[in-house]
This record gives structure tokens, C-alpha cells and sequence, in this order.
């Protein structure tokens, strides 16, 4: 919702899944929040440490608001729970892609990604699990709506 979480995580794994199969520029990946509350700070702390025990520098990140115009600038604009698909879906109106991120979790009996941001450090490490398999399905998903190469 605020960009200083879910998304961010979401963000820095999939970058790291695109450098991994040297296809960083051939897609733009990007984070924002439904809500402004949050607008131009660093992600939380303990999101950034946890990325970091994987590998993950996701510190440069800022937080941004969704805008009308990310629906016309990207093909798949990815949510984490359904209030949040909601207020995107109707932001969005069919110009891109509005989808669940976890539709692309194939094995994971979970719908939604919880915030983990009233919890302690275990809630981002369950994210980034989360968010690691989504990944490789959506690079699966961009792979055979769009070819090979991304």
C-alpha cells in the first residue's frame, strides 16, 4: 500500500531474477504504492535486511505512488492482495495487465502476499519466499507472451 515493503522486495527480487538470466534490459520493473503516505522514503529497514541476507540491495529504491499513466506504460501491473487489486483495477480500467502476484505462485497455496509491516523480521523473510516464486512464474508468463528473450 505505501511502497515501503511488499513491493520493494518484490521489486529487487525480480530485478535479481532478470539479471540472473541476463535479460536486466529487456524488461523495466518498477514498484509503487496505492497510498502517498510513505512518497520518497527508503525501504523499511527490515525488508532491506532481510533482502540483504539473500543477496538483495534493495536501499536505492524510493517510494512512489501508482500513477493513471504507469497503466499505459506497462504491460503487467501486479498486486499484492485484493484491496490493493481493486483500487488498481479500477485506476487502471483494462489498459494493462491487473493481477494478483501470486497468480503467478503456482505451488503456493496463498492468494495474498501479507504485509509484513506490524510483525517482526520472520514476516518479510515469508514475503521474500513469496515473492521469489512469483517471480519465476512471471518470467515464465513474460517468456510465452513474449518470446524468449523477455
Amino acid at each position: 500500500m505505501g511502497n515501503i515493503c511488499r513491493s520493494p522486495l518484490a521489486q529487487g527480487v525480480f530485478e535479481e531474477v532478470l539479471r540472473r538470466e541476463g535479460l536486466e534490459g529487456e524488461v523495466e520493473v518498477d514498484s509503487a504504492g496505492t497510498g502517498h503516505w510513505h512518497v520518497g522514503r527508503s525501504p523499511d529497514e527490515r525488508g532491506q535486511r532481510s533482502a540483504g541476507v539473500r543477496g538483495l540491495d534493495i536501499s536505492s529504491q524510493r517510494a512512489c505512488q501508482i500513477r493513471p499513466e504507469d497503466c499505459e506504460n506497462f504491460d503487467y501491473v501486479l498486486t499484492m492482495d485484493e484491496e490493493n487489486y481493486r483500487t488498481v483495477a479500477a485506476l487502471c480500467r483494462g489498459s494493462a495487465v491487473v493481477r494478483p502476484f501470486l497468480d503467478f505462485a503456482t505451488d503456493s497455496p496463498e492468494r495474498e502476499v501479507p504485509d509484513p509491516y506490524y510483525g517482526g523480521s520472520e514476516g518479510f523473510d515469508h514475503v521474500l519466499d513469496l515473492v521469489e516464486e512469483a517471480s519465476e512464474g512471471l518470467l515464465e508468463d513474460i517468456r510465452r507472451r513474449f518470446g524468449s528473450g523477455g
